[in-house]
Protein backbone atom coordinates (compact mmCIF):
# COMPACT_ATOMS: atom_id res chain seq x y z
CA UNK A 1 0.00 0.00 0.00
CA UNK A 2 1.20 3.44 -1.05
CA UNK A 3 2.15 6.15 1.65
CA UNK A 4 -1.01 8.42 1.88
CA UNK A 5 0.97 11.89 3.01
CA UNK A 6 4.41 11.71 0.94
CA UNK A 7 5.32 11.41 -2.55
CA UNK A 8 6.37 7.94 -3.08
CA UNK A 9 8.61 6.43 -6.06
CA UNK A 10 7.50 3.34 -7.39
CA UNK A 11 10.99 1.87 -8.56
CA UNK A 12 11.41 -1.45 -9.70
CA UNK A 13 15.25 -3.02 -11.94
CA UNK A 14 14.09 -4.97 -15.08
CA UNK A 15 15.42 -8.21 -15.50
CA UNK A 16 16.06 -10.78 -17.95
CA UNK A 17 13.19 -13.38 -18.51
CA UNK A 18 13.63 -16.74 -19.75
CA UNK A 19 11.52 -17.54 -23.55
CA UNK A 20 10.88 -13.84 -23.87
CA UNK A 21 11.62 -13.66 -27.34
CA UNK A 22 9.45 -10.75 -29.65
CA UNK A 23 6.17 -11.13 -29.52
CA UNK A 24 6.16 -14.29 -27.49
CA UNK A 25 4.85 -13.69 -23.72
CA UNK A 26 7.51 -14.82 -20.87
CA UNK A 27 7.01 -17.35 -18.47
CA UNK A 28 5.59 -14.61 -15.75
CA UNK A 29 3.93 -11.87 -16.95
CA UNK A 30 3.62 -10.40 -13.25
CA UNK A 31 6.53 -10.49 -10.71
CA UNK A 32 6.31 -10.69 -6.76
CA UNK A 33 2.70 -11.15 -6.48
CA UNK A 34 1.49 -11.19 -2.79
CA UNK A 35 -1.62 -12.20 -0.80
CA UNK A 36 -1.72 -8.42 0.24
CA UNK A 37 -1.69 -7.30 -3.31
CA UNK A 38 -4.72 -9.37 -4.19
CA UNK A 39 -6.54 -8.09 -1.25
CA UNK A 40 -5.70 -4.65 -2.02
CA UNK A 41 -6.65 -5.33 -5.87
CA UNK A 42 -8.97 -3.03 -7.19
CA UNK A 43 -9.76 -1.31 -3.40
CA UNK A 44 -6.45 0.57 -3.01
CA UNK A 45 -4.36 2.55 -4.96
CA UNK A 46 -1.91 -0.52 -5.63
CA UNK A 47 1.42 -1.03 -7.57
CA UNK A 48 3.05 -4.18 -8.66
CA UNK A 49 6.02 -5.23 -10.94
CA UNK A 50 5.82 -6.49 -14.34
CA UNK A 51 7.47 -8.37 -17.20
CA UNK A 52 5.97 -6.20 -20.57
CA UNK A 53 9.53 -4.96 -21.39
CA UNK A 54 11.39 -8.50 -21.47
CA UNK A 55 8.72 -9.42 -24.45
CA UNK A 56 10.68 -7.00 -27.08
CA UNK A 57 7.33 -5.03 -28.27
CA UNK A 58 7.77 -2.12 -26.90
CA UNK A 59 11.67 -1.05 -28.34
CA UNK A 60 11.81 1.79 -30.88
CA UNK A 61 11.97 -0.80 -33.36
CA UNK A 62 8.76 -3.06 -32.38
CA UNK A 63 7.03 0.55 -32.05
CA UNK A 64 7.81 1.92 -35.47
CA UNK A 65 6.38 -1.84 -37.06
CA UNK A 66 3.71 -1.81 -34.86
CA UNK A 67 2.66 2.42 -36.10
CA UNK A 68 3.27 0.78 -39.79
CA UNK A 69 0.00 -1.64 -39.39
CA UNK A 70 -2.01 0.05 -37.13
CA UNK A 71 -5.30 0.99 -38.47
CA UNK A 72 -5.69 4.97 -38.56
CA UNK A 73 -9.09 5.20 -37.85
CA UNK A 74 -7.81 3.68 -33.87
CA UNK A 75 -4.82 5.97 -33.57
CA UNK A 76 -4.92 9.15 -31.69
CA UNK A 77 -2.55 11.63 -32.27
CA UNK A 78 -2.72 14.50 -29.71
CA UNK A 79 -1.24 17.38 -28.25
CA UNK A 80 -2.14 19.73 -24.94
CA UNK A 81 -3.93 22.57 -25.28
CA UNK A 82 -3.50 25.81 -23.12
CA UNK A 83 -2.07 25.02 -20.07
CA UNK A 84 -3.66 28.19 -18.24
CA UNK A 85 -7.22 27.55 -18.52
CA UNK A 86 -9.02 28.36 -15.68
CA UNK A 87 -11.19 24.87 -15.18
CA UNK A 88 -9.67 22.88 -17.97
CA UNK A 89 -5.88 22.86 -18.39
CA UNK A 90 -4.01 21.09 -20.99
CA UNK A 91 -7.09 20.04 -22.91
CA UNK A 92 -6.18 17.75 -25.39
CA UNK A 93 -5.98 18.40 -29.09
CA UNK A 94 -7.07 16.37 -31.91
CA UNK A 95 -4.10 15.77 -35.06
CA UNK A 96 -3.23 14.62 -38.02
CA UNK A 97 -0.41 12.17 -38.76
CA UNK A 98 -1.49 11.17 -42.36
CA UNK A 99 1.31 11.26 -45.05
CA UNK A 100 4.09 10.75 -41.99
CA UNK A 101 6.28 7.93 -41.85
CA UNK A 102 5.91 5.62 -38.62
CA UNK A 103 9.75 6.30 -37.54
CA UNK A 104 9.27 10.21 -38.22
CA UNK A 105 6.10 10.12 -35.79
CA UNK A 106 8.19 8.31 -33.33
CA UNK A 107 10.65 11.18 -34.00
CA UNK A 108 8.09 13.71 -33.14
CA UNK A 109 6.82 12.07 -30.40
CA UNK A 110 10.49 11.86 -28.74
CA UNK A 111 11.50 15.66 -29.74
CA UNK A 112 8.03 17.66 -29.38
CA UNK A 113 4.84 17.32 -27.65
CA UNK A 114 3.03 15.07 -28.95
CA UNK A 115 1.03 12.18 -27.30
CA UNK A 116 -0.20 9.12 -29.11
CA UNK A 117 -2.86 6.08 -28.28
CA UNK A 118 -2.89 3.11 -30.04
CA UNK A 119 -6.20 2.45 -28.95
CA UNK A 120 -6.90 -1.86 -28.92
CA UNK A 121 -3.70 -2.30 -30.13
CA UNK A 122 -3.37 -5.37 -27.35
CA UNK A 123 -6.65 -6.51 -28.65
CA UNK A 124 -6.43 -6.62 -32.58
CA UNK A 125 -2.39 -7.48 -33.00
CA UNK A 126 -1.79 -11.07 -32.32
CA UNK A 127 1.52 -10.93 -30.93
CA UNK A 128 0.34 -7.98 -28.72
CA UNK A 129 -2.85 -9.71 -28.09
CA UNK A 130 -0.72 -13.30 -26.61
CA UNK A 131 0.95 -10.75 -24.31
CA UNK A 132 -2.37 -9.07 -22.99
CA UNK A 133 -3.69 -12.71 -22.71
CA UNK A 134 -1.10 -13.69 -20.62
CA UNK A 135 -1.15 -10.65 -18.46
CA UNK A 136 -4.56 -10.97 -17.22
CA UNK A 137 -4.50 -14.77 -17.54
CA UNK A 138 -1.81 -14.30 -14.60
CA UNK A 139 -4.18 -11.44 -13.04
CA UNK A 140 -7.07 -13.86 -12.68
CA UNK A 141 -5.34 -16.84 -10.94
CA UNK A 142 -3.76 -14.51 -8.26
CA UNK A 143 -6.80 -12.39 -7.74
CA UNK A 144 -9.68 -15.62 -8.59
CA UNK A 145 -11.27 -13.15 -11.07
CA UNK A 146 -12.32 -14.75 -13.84
CA UNK A 147 -14.27 -11.72 -15.37
CA UNK A 148 -11.72 -9.92 -17.06
CA UNK A 149 -12.61 -8.92 -20.56
CA UNK A 150 -9.66 -6.60 -21.03
CA UNK A 151 -9.15 -4.04 -23.74
CA UNK A 152 -5.39 -2.26 -24.41
CA UNK A 153 -4.20 0.41 -26.03
CA UNK A 154 -0.17 1.49 -25.83
CA UNK A 155 0.31 5.07 -24.88
CA UNK A 156 3.71 6.76 -26.54
CA UNK A 157 4.22 10.10 -25.47
CA UNK A 158 6.59 13.05 -25.10
CA UNK A 159 8.83 14.18 -22.44
CA UNK A 160 6.44 17.13 -21.40
CA UNK A 161 3.29 15.44 -22.45
CA UNK A 162 0.40 16.36 -19.30
CA UNK A 163 -2.65 13.90 -19.61
CA UNK A 164 -5.57 16.00 -18.21
CA UNK A 165 -7.15 15.66 -15.13
CA UNK A 166 -9.90 13.01 -15.77
CA UNK A 167 -11.83 9.87 -14.91
CA UNK A 168 -12.00 6.27 -16.08
CA UNK A 169 -15.40 4.62 -16.71
CA UNK A 170 -14.44 1.29 -16.43
CA UNK A 171 -11.75 -0.32 -13.56
CA UNK A 172 -8.43 0.55 -15.34
CA UNK A 173 -4.54 -0.37 -14.74
CA UNK A 174 -1.33 1.56 -16.28
CA UNK A 175 1.43 -0.56 -17.11
CA UNK A 176 4.44 1.16 -17.35
CA UNK A 177 7.20 0.27 -19.27
CA UNK A 178 9.58 2.81 -20.44
CA UNK A 179 10.38 6.16 -19.11
CA UNK A 180 8.94 8.09 -15.70
CA UNK A 181 5.64 9.47 -14.88
CA UNK A 182 4.10 11.54 -12.22
CA UNK A 183 0.49 10.52 -11.41
CA UNK A 184 -1.42 12.85 -9.50
CA UNK A 185 -4.87 10.69 -7.59
CA UNK A 186 -7.38 12.29 -5.90
CA UNK A 187 -9.76 11.65 -3.44
CA UNK A 188 -13.07 9.93 -4.76
CA UNK A 189 -15.21 12.70 -3.13
CA UNK A 190 -17.72 15.26 -4.52
CA UNK A 191 -15.19 18.23 -4.11
CA UNK A 192 -13.07 16.10 -6.48
CA UNK A 193 -15.66 15.19 -9.06
CA UNK A 194 -19.46 15.92 -8.68
CA UNK A 195 -22.28 13.36 -9.48
CA UNK A 196 -22.98 16.04 -12.11
CA UNK A 197 -19.72 16.56 -13.92
CA UNK A 198 -19.44 12.46 -13.62
CA UNK A 199 -23.19 12.18 -15.50
CA UNK A 200 -21.93 14.58 -18.23
CA UNK A 201 -18.75 12.54 -18.74
CA UNK A 202 -20.98 9.27 -19.33
CA UNK A 203 -23.17 11.06 -21.93
CA UNK A 204 -20.38 12.30 -23.80
CA UNK A 205 -18.67 9.64 -26.18
CA UNK A 206 -15.20 12.36 -26.55
CA UNK A 207 -14.74 13.70 -23.05
CA UNK A 208 -13.80 12.28 -20.25
CA UNK A 209 -12.04 15.19 -18.98
CA UNK A 210 -12.95 16.98 -15.17
CA UNK A 211 -12.71 20.64 -13.94
CA UNK A 212 -9.54 20.87 -12.29
CA UNK A 213 -8.13 23.05 -9.51
CA UNK A 214 -4.52 23.76 -8.57
CA UNK A 215 -5.89 23.41 -4.59
CA UNK A 216 -6.97 19.77 -5.23
CA UNK A 217 -3.21 19.09 -5.36
CA UNK A 218 -2.85 19.30 -1.83
CA UNK A 219 -4.85 15.84 -1.26
CA UNK A 220 -3.46 13.73 -3.48
CA UNK A 221 -1.54 11.03 -3.69
CA UNK A 222 1.50 11.62 -5.76
CA UNK A 223 3.10 8.26 -7.50
CA UNK A 224 6.74 8.66 -8.91
CA UNK A 225 6.21 5.44 -11.37
CA UNK A 226 9.11 3.43 -13.15
CA UNK A 227 9.75 1.20 -15.57
CA UNK A 228 8.17 -2.11 -15.43
CA UNK A 229 5.32 -1.25 -12.65
CA UNK A 230 1.89 -1.10 -13.34
CA UNK A 231 -0.24 1.57 -11.03
CA UNK A 232 -4.15 0.66 -10.94
CA UNK A 233 -6.55 2.63 -8.49
CA UNK A 234 -10.27 2.37 -6.55
CA UNK A 235 -12.87 3.06 -9.61
CA UNK A 236 -13.75 6.28 -10.94
CA UNK A 237 -10.82 8.00 -9.15
CA UNK A 238 -9.85 11.21 -10.65
CA UNK A 239 -6.17 11.54 -11.91
CA UNK A 240 -3.72 13.33 -13.86
CA UNK A 241 0.01 12.34 -15.78
CA UNK A 242 3.10 14.52 -16.20
CA UNK A 243 5.65 12.51 -18.42
CA UNK A 244 9.15 13.41 -16.48
CA UNK A 245 10.73 11.57 -19.76
CA UNK A 246 9.99 9.72 -23.28
CA UNK A 247 7.13 7.25 -21.58
CA UNK A 248 5.52 3.94 -22.80
CA UNK A 249 2.85 2.80 -21.01
CA UNK A 250 -0.54 -0.07 -21.61
CA UNK A 251 -3.06 1.00 -20.46
CA UNK A 252 -5.66 -2.00 -20.10
CA UNK A 253 -9.81 -0.84 -18.79
CA UNK A 254 -12.55 -3.43 -18.32
CA UNK A 255 -16.08 -3.63 -16.89
CA UNK A 256 -16.90 -5.12 -13.65
CA UNK A 257 -20.27 -5.63 -12.18
CA UNK A 258 -19.83 -2.97 -9.83
CA UNK A 259 -18.87 -0.11 -12.84
CA UNK A 260 -21.89 -1.16 -15.00
CA UNK A 261 -23.92 -0.88 -12.11
CA UNK A 262 -22.80 2.41 -11.32
CA UNK A 263 -23.21 3.60 -14.74
CA UNK A 264 -26.48 2.71 -15.48
CA UNK A 265 -27.53 4.40 -12.12
CA UNK A 266 -25.95 7.54 -13.00
CA UNK A 267 -27.22 7.28 -16.72
CA UNK A 268 -30.84 7.22 -14.76
CA UNK A 269 -29.59 10.50 -12.60
CA UNK A 270 -28.57 12.14 -15.92
CA UNK A 271 -31.83 11.70 -17.64
CA UNK A 272 -34.07 12.92 -14.27
CA UNK A 273 -31.60 15.76 -14.17
CA UNK A 274 -31.77 16.52 -18.01
CA UNK A 275 -35.26 15.87 -18.59
CA UNK A 276 -37.38 16.35 -15.48
CA UNK A 277 -34.83 19.19 -13.53
CA UNK A 278 -34.38 16.85 -10.38
CA UNK A 279 -31.38 17.00 -8.37
CA UNK A 280 -30.68 13.29 -7.96
CA UNK A 281 -27.39 12.50 -6.30
CA UNK A 282 -25.78 8.93 -6.59
CA UNK A 283 -23.39 10.09 -3.43
CA UNK A 284 -27.02 9.83 -1.19
CA UNK A 285 -28.47 7.25 -2.62
CA UNK A 286 -28.46 3.96 -0.68
CA UNK A 287 -27.67 0.39 -1.94
CA UNK A 288 -31.36 -0.56 -2.81
CA UNK A 289 -31.89 2.97 -4.50
CA UNK A 290 -28.62 2.35 -6.69
CA UNK A 291 -29.94 -0.96 -7.56
CA UNK A 292 -33.05 0.34 -8.46
CA UNK A 293 -31.48 3.36 -11.23
CA UNK A 294 -29.34 0.65 -12.07
CA UNK A 295 -32.02 -1.50 -13.68
CA UNK A 296 -33.31 1.75 -15.17
CA UNK A 297 -30.50 2.88 -16.78
CA UNK A 298 -30.15 -0.61 -18.69
CA UNK A 299 -33.87 0.14 -19.82
CA UNK A 300 -32.98 3.65 -20.89
CA UNK A 301 -30.12 3.07 -22.74
CA UNK A 302 -32.44 0.49 -25.07
CA UNK A 303 -34.56 3.22 -25.89
CA UNK A 304 -32.16 5.96 -25.91
CA UNK A 305 -33.75 8.20 -23.45
CA UNK A 306 -30.71 9.04 -21.91
CA UNK A 307 -29.11 13.10 -22.67
CA UNK A 308 -26.60 12.84 -25.13
CA UNK A 309 -23.52 15.20 -25.72
CA UNK A 310 -22.65 15.24 -29.23
CA UNK A 311 -19.97 17.25 -30.92
CA UNK A 312 -18.11 16.42 -33.66
CA UNK A 313 -13.92 15.49 -33.07
CA UNK A 314 -12.12 18.78 -34.52
CA UNK A 315 -8.66 18.35 -35.76
CA UNK A 316 -6.63 21.86 -35.41
CA UNK A 317 -2.87 20.79 -36.03
CA UNK A 318 -0.80 18.01 -38.06
CA UNK A 319 2.50 16.68 -37.56
CA UNK A 320 5.08 18.14 -39.52
CA UNK A 321 8.87 16.71 -39.33
CA UNK A 322 10.42 20.01 -40.65
CA UNK A 323 8.46 22.43 -37.93
CA UNK A 324 9.34 23.17 -34.47
CA UNK A 325 8.02 20.86 -31.94
CA UNK A 326 6.69 18.76 -35.40
CA UNK A 327 3.23 20.79 -34.94
CA UNK A 328 2.00 23.29 -37.81
CA UNK A 329 -2.01 24.40 -36.53
CA UNK A 330 -4.43 24.00 -39.07
CA UNK A 331 -8.06 25.45 -39.99
CA UNK A 332 -10.08 22.85 -37.41
CA UNK A 333 -11.77 20.31 -39.41
CA UNK A 334 -14.17 17.48 -38.31
CA UNK A 335 -12.03 14.42 -38.33
CA UNK A 336 -12.59 11.80 -40.99
CA UNK A 337 -9.67 9.41 -40.79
Amino acid sequence: MLNENTNESVESSREAVPNSGIGAAPSKMLRNWTDAKTQAFQKEIMSFEHNLGATGLFTDEALINLLERHPLDKLDVCTMGAADHPEYPNKFRTGDSRGVSAKALLDAVKAGRIWLNLRQAMNIHDDYKRVLDAMYGELAEETGNKAFNPKGGILISSPVARVPYHFDKTETILWHVRGKKRIYIYPLEQKFISDSDYEKVLTDALNDDLPYDSSFDADAKIIDLAEDTALLWPLNSPHRVDNQSFCVSVTTEYSTRQSGMKNAAMLTNATLRARMGLNPSYSDDGHMTRHVKSILGRAISKVSLAPKIVKPDMVTFKIDQDAEDFLVDVEPFQRNF
